[in-house]
């Protein structure tokens, strides 16, 4: 039985939140350290261009992510860390890819389906008013993604399932005109990973400006977690901790039998504040090691880009022969040879 490949794309749009941390970057840790996979993670900053991002940011987010990653124990030396602009071959399968992808299954994309409703709501006479390429042909850079490294399992939320679906309809279509050449994918939706909630309840995502950097310093990260919202519950009632963004958080950090310690404080009715003060010292100790590598690499740029150098060169060991496969299957070859 052939070893499955895994695949993890990280879009280069924002500084790394405590959501990325417990949703993505935990478990993508823990795996690469797994010797039994072989795992690919990259810097998807191709895509973050299909969100207009301003330029300095694409740039230092992919910094900021690249420097989280390596600081909160990556195994870059059994996983392959890379940068997806540093692999020209993905653009180029992108390209073989979008001339079997047919229109109609791009027009069924929940990204360019919203953008769509978003014009139709306020008004506009275009529905495609304001929409680019970039973020129309979303999932065909996706799928090349995922086809270029062959990966049999790609770990994504249930939003980004429907893009992994797309890839292995587009290879399916790449296969019946080629030959068999393309890997079919699987996603992989870990039910057990938490989604955590943000400063103001809901999801914590960068578009709502809610978020808690995983890195922010001690006074930051303290001020940001005193900001949390809760009810009007006063000290010494109880309280449900399945209806508290502070206990969700706390849980997605701590071990089994401290989560259900902190159950019993809630039914014993903990004051908010002394929750927010245990969730900031907590955490603050979970992150302070990686804390002082994440700055170490921060202020060292040239390393985290010789390490991801390192990545791509092992990346293009793969996706430079394999892409040369996938040309001549196309026709495109060296005249005089068959």
């Amino acid at each position: 039985m052939s070893q499955d490949i895994y695949l993890t794309g990280i879009t280069t749009t924002g500084t790394p939140h405590i959501g990325n941390y417990v949703g993505a970057i935990a478990p993508g840790i823990a795996a690469s350290k797994d010797v039994t996979k072989k795992n690919y993670y990259f810097l998807a900053d191709y895509h973050a261009l299909a969100k207009n991002e301003n330029p300095d940011n694409i740039s230092r987010s992919t910094l900021e992510i690249a420097a989280a990653w390596m600081a909160l124990g990556l195994d870059t030396q059994h996983a392959t860390f890379y940068r997806q602009s540093d692999i020209p071959e993905i653009p180029q399968l992108m390209w073989f890819l979008t001339s079997v992808t047919a229109k109609g299954l791009m027009n069924r994309a929940h990204s360019y389906k919203a953008a769509v409703q978003a014009n139709l709501e306020t008004g506009n006479s275009d529905p495609d008013k304001g929409i680019s390429m970039a973020l129309y042909s979303y999932p065909v850079l996706m799928a090349a993604d995922i086809l270029m490294f062959r990966a049999t399992k790609v770990p994504v939320g249930r939003d980004q399932k429907q893009h992994v679906e797309m890839a292995r309809d587009i290879a399916q279509r790449f296969n019946h005109h080629f030959g068999d050449l393309l890997v079919l994918p699987e996603a992989v939706i870990d039910d057990n990973t938490a989604t955590l909630a943000g400063l103001d309840g809901r999801k914590m995502s960068k578009s709502y400006n809610n978020t808690i950097p995983v890195f922010a310093p001690e006074k930051k990260l303290r001020k940001l977690i005193m900001k949390i919202k809760t009810n009007s519950l006063e000290p010494g009632e109880p309280k449900d901790p399945s209806d508290s963004t502070l206990f969700d958080i706390y849980k997605a950090f701590a071990t089994p039998a401290e989560t259900e310690a902190m159950a019993a404080r809630y039914a014993d009715g903990i004051a908010w504040g002394e929750m927010k003060q245990t969730l900031f010292e907590y955490i603050n100790e979970h992150i302070k090691p990686a804390r002082q590598e994440y700055e170490r690499l921060i202020a060292d740029p040239a390393s985290v880009e010789a390490e991801l150098k390192k990545g791509a060169e092992r990346a293009r060991e793969v996706a430079v022969p394999y892409l040369n496969e996938l040309k001549h299957a196309v026709g495109i070859r060296t005249l005089g040879k068959t």
